[in-house]
């Protein structure tokens, strides 16, 4: 229960603090819409099974142990991010799609954004590995780590589904036609912030 406990409670400070993951599935739903934000949270929940699925493999272990190794995630990690960024920046405008017409962004692209921004940020992975390598034990059962994993991915997945429903309501959604341009911009450059603050980051610094 101990266990079961410390894992919800990680799932739900990592889900809530403002990162990545969270900008893109903003970002998305304000644009795309309702299912173009649900998307982009299954999307990161897949990555994050990824990130699960190798640190019970042990594959995680390799990586938190290897500077090079970690360190080169971490560099594809922030050129995605600051791909997103830049992409965001320099597509940013005015004009809304009709609500008719909200599948600007199909679902297996708000799916593919939410996924590669997940699966290549070196966070997620210290975030599977601090529960596996921590809070579980080695008596821990493997169907117990699984579930484990089910659990984290489906707290990051409802969460960003909230996000999602909040932030597309007709009032908020309102709202944020009137600064459209600007938030677009707002969310490219916080992306980009983020690429750069992975790849500055010391690569002498054990994970």
């Amino acid at each position: 229960m101990l266990e079961l406990f410390t894992v919800i409670s990680l799932t739900i400070v990592v889900a809530i603090v403002p990162g990545p993951d969270f900008a893109v599935v903003l970002r998305n739903a304000l644009i795309g819409g309702r299912l173009a934000g649900i998307m982009t949270a299954l999307g990161i929940a897949l990555a994050l099974g990824v990130h699960v699925t190798y640190a019970l493999a042990g594959i995680g272990l390799i990586v938190s142990q290897s500077i090079f190794l970690f360190n080169a995630l971490k560099l594809i990690g922030a050129a995605y991010l600051v791909f997103l960024g830049v992409t965001m920046y320099r597509t940013a405008s005015r004009e809304m799609p009709a609500d008719s017409a909200l599948a600007g962004m199909p679902p297996l692209k708000a799916l593919r954004w939410g996924f590669f921004t997940n699966v290549t940020n070196p966070k997620a992975t210290v975030f599977a590995l601090s529960v596996f390598l921590q809070v579980t034990s080695p008596e821990t059962p493997l169907w117990t780590k699984v579930s484990y994993g089910v659990i984290m991915a489906s707290g990051v997945f409802l969460w960003f589904v909230l996000v999602t429903f909040f932030f597309t309501l007709p009032p908020v959604r309102q709202q944020f036609i009137r600064a459209k341009l600007w938030m677009e911009r707002s969310f490219g450059v916080l992306l980009t912030l983020f690429g750069i603050g992975i790849a500055v980051t010391t690569s002498s610094t054990r994970p």
